[in-house]
């Protein structure tokens, strides 16, 4: 996703257009993969002395409720990156060492899934973590 559509997206729901957002906006456009929170905040630190991690933070689920941004738990804590607009409803399988990720056209609820009677699913996230084949001839 590129800078100009994250900044259009927060635009279209009437967020004030910042130089602090649009710096976020060019971050995740760029970055090749994951950001952590404090990733975001120590980098934007360098130029916005006060910024503090509550509005970093603050502004990381925004965008991730605006589906601007994806959140993905790893082992060592919540990271984001710039949505990846992959046509359609799919998921993802994750490389732990290189962190490269690639889509998974199958949702595992399109099967029978035994849930509560009377539940309403509204949404639903399933990754898979593992190793990709380039990593894994690399450590042979």
């Amino acid at each position: 996703m590129k800078a100009h559509e994250i900044i259009d997206a927060m635009s279209k729901q009437g967020l004030r257009i910042t130089d602090q957002r649009k710096t976020l906006a060019r971050l995740f456009a760029e970055a090749p993969g994951y950001l952590s929170a404090k990733d975001v905040y120590e980098s934007m630190g360098k130029t916005y002395s006060g910024l503090s991690f509550d509005t970093v933070y603050r502004n990381l689920r925004l965008l991730n409720d605006l589906d601007v941004l994806e959140q993905f738990v790893f082992e060592d804590g919540v990271k984001f990156r710039a949505h990846c607009r992959e046509h359609g409803h799919h998921h993802h399988a994750i490389c732990l060492q290189c962190e490269k990720t690639y889509p998974v056209p199958f949702c595992p609820m399109d099967v029978q899934v035994n849930l509560p009677d009377g539940f309403d699913v509204v949404k639903h996230k399933f990754e898979i973590y593992g190793t990709c084949r380039e990593c894994r001839s690399r450590s042979h």
